[in-house]
């Protein structure tokens, strides 16, 4: 079957709704007259029991330093060294207790039955952008969460929109036929339309805003979705619900759950999203209450307060012009906040699924454009009218990429200074001692920091994996407790190995912004890239060099021993992410490997979707093949 291409007619979409959208003046403070107000609540106490122990921590632990180093004057070059490890140190800190508040929550909070909804019913849209992305894999989600919300009891109307951005021929052609199979097999009452724009303005905030500007005046309420979201019709209901029921709240983001991993990579991803993201997020909620933050995708939005609230405006730049905001869901969350709307995450809702990039280096080209995006936020700190919270969640969004140099300039400092002042880097190049007092690092010393610093870090591993009851999973639903304690320590071990490599690129994409290189936003291959061992070694060349200058340091005895881990996994950076993409499902005896339920026991949203691609597929099997 064979269609032709849209342009700007959309004859596939109902009449239009037009919904004013201003663009926001981030140099005035802005209220909307609509918007009810945000009740008071106790979020301060926990926020106190957050941050207050991350700053203890830290703090006892710049003070323990600081002792140490002081030993004969402190020196320059130790107080550099001390202001490293504070801001490296704080947010591993503050990771741990949010964590730890969210177990705390999770072993207070008591089992209730689901209270009946008090708000009125809500028209939603669901809202599916999409770019050049494989239109089965796409329309197939789409069928199976439609047949599902069709199926579910609710008073509440949906309609799903698939939002085109494609600029492939090919891949626009195939995404009409699957748009018109969807059509025709589906019964009437279902809603369904499909746009494409005749120009990729702004990309997916252009997108977005064109829906608003033409059809959101037909809706209470928008549901924004990604190209690989999935979520059941029990947990759209469940964020209507919530939506309906709370008057003050402009968005309300759930926290999806990772699905499909089948490689390597993908698969340590889900297992730790699962066993401890479910503990994070509910920390996060706890602390960020009615100030969250919003992740661009698996979120209700009320579509005439976004509409009248979260217009973007455009960045200015050295060169003058102005410049999209690229990481655009961090700002339209504070601007929804700064107007009066609350913005809360809804970590308890089940059923909401995004995929997970498939290899090491699909993972670092998608983070690539994210830390673009995130650091920008640097230049919106000083907005006039964001809350507090809300410049918190755009400050770290920012730091989040900020900490791979700091990390990366801190290890090198440690690798610098060997075992003190009598072997080090510098002198065994040079033959004299340099005009630096160097900490001693004895090996006491090396011991108990590699066991503190440790310690924190997989705390949070530690304390998900112990809470894993109270966030309503079962052992038994992860393989019981022998696969699930396999999981756990080979998750363990592949995330320390993985690390190092990734604190490498993220730090040379942090360099690429800093210099005003631009990352071009591609569609990302989901499935996974087939890289070859050249195009890895180019990839990973400056993993691998580093790695073995610091391998042949310790040989020579002037780097400390305790960054052998880093050393190795540096080292082996290419092997490690050719392990990345082995797929486990080929192999019966590793196709459970890191096993979550999703893995055991898909749920029946997962399994629909699956069933629903693959017959798609069959039907497009025939058009022209996608450009890739």
């Amino acid at each position: 079957m064979t269609a032709p291409l849209l342009h700007r007619a959309d004859p596939y979409m109902p009449p239009e709704a037009p919904l004013a959208r201003p663009i926001q003046n981030l140099s005035a403070p802005y209220t909307d007259a609509t918007a009810p107000g945000v009740a008071r609540t106790r979020a301060w106490l926990w926020r106190l029991a957050t941050f207050i122990p991350a700053f203890a921590t830290t703090f006892a632990l710049v003070a323990a330093f600081t002792d140490w180093f002081a030993m004969g004057g402190l020196t320059g070059f130790e107080m550099l060294l001390i202001s490293l490890i504070a801001l490296t140190f704080f947010w591993i800190s503050l990771s741990v207790a949010t964590v730890t508040v969210g177990v705390v929550r999770l072993f207070l909070a008591r089992p209730t039955a689901a209270a009946p909804r008090t708000g009125p019913a809500l028209d939603v849209a669901l809202l599916v952008p999409c770019y050049n992305e494989v239109p089965w894999d796409v329309f197939g989600n789409a069928c199976a969460m439609l047949e599902e919300l069709d199926a579910h009891p609710t008073d509440h109307r949906f309609t799903l929109f698939i939002l085109s951005d494609t600029r492939d021929p090919a891949t626009a052609e195939q995404e009409l036929c699957a748009f018109a199979t969807l059509r025709a097999r589906l019964p009437e009452r279902i809603r369904l339309h499909y746009r494409r724009r005749a120009e990729n303005i702004d990309r997916k905030v252009g997108n977005l805003a064109d829906w608003v500007e033409h059809w959101g005046g037909a809706h209470d309420a928008m549901l924004v979705l990604d190209a690989d979201s999935l979520m059941s019709g029990e947990a759209i209901v469940a964020l209507t619900d919530q939506l309906s029921a709370d008057p003050s709240a402009g968005l309300i983001q759930s926290v999806p759950q990772l699905f499909g991993a089948e490689t390597v990579f993908a698969r340590v991803q889900q297992f730790a999203s699962t066993i401890y993201g479910a503990v994070l997020a509910e920390g996060l909620a706890t602390w960020a209450d009615h100030e969250g933050n919003y992740w661009g995708h698996n979120a209700i939005i009320r579509t005439a307060a976004f509409a009248s609230c979260a217009g973007l405006p455009r960045l200015r730049t050295l060169r003058g012009d102005g410049a999209l905001i690229l990481s655009h869901d961090f700002v339209e969350a504070g601007l929804l906040r700064r107007a009066g709307w609350g913005v809360c995450f809804s970590p308890r809702i089940k059923g909401s699924y995004e995929e997970v990039p498939a290899t090491l280096i699909d993972y670092v080209i998608r983070d690539q454009r994210w830390c673009q995006g995130n650091l920008q936020h640097l230049k919106l700190l000083a907005s006039r009218g964001f809350h507090g919270v809300s410049r918190f969640h755009l400050f770290h969004g920012a730091v989040s990429y900020l900490l791979s140099p700091m990390w990366f300039a801190l290890l090198t400092v440690w690798a610098l200074i060997g075992t003190g002042a009598d072997k080090n880097v510098i002198r065994y190049f040079s033959g004299l001692n340099p005009q630096v007092q160097w900490p001693e690092m004895t090996a006491v010393h090396s011991t108990a920091l590699l066991i503190f610093m440790y310690g924190m870090l997989l705390a949070p591993k530690a304390l998900g994996a112990a809470a894993i009851g109270s966030a309503g999973l079962r052992v038994a639903e992860l393989g019981g407790p022998v696969r699930f304690a396999a999981s756990f320590v080979a998750e363990l071990i592949l995330s320390i190995l993985y690390a190092p490599i990734l604190m490498v690129q993220q730090t040379l994409a942090v360099l690429r912004t800093a210099l005003g290189l631009r990352i071009d936003w591609k569609p990302q291959v989901r499935t996974g890239g087939r890289y070859t061992f050249w195009s890895m070694l180019k990839f990973h060349w400056l993993e691998t060099l580093a790695g073995a200058g610091l391998l042949a340091g310790m040989g020579a005895g002037i780097v400390s021993p305790w960054l052998l881990p880093i050393a190795v996994s540096l080292a082996l950076a290419v092997p490690l992410s050719a392990l990345s993409g082995v797929n486990l499902t080929r192999f019966r005896a590793t196709a459970h490997a890191l096993g979550t339920p999703e893995v055991y026991a898909a749920p029946a949203i997962i399994r629909a979707a699956k069933a629903h691609r693959a017959e798609l597929r069959e039907t497009l099997r025939g058009l022209p093949e996608a450009a890739e």
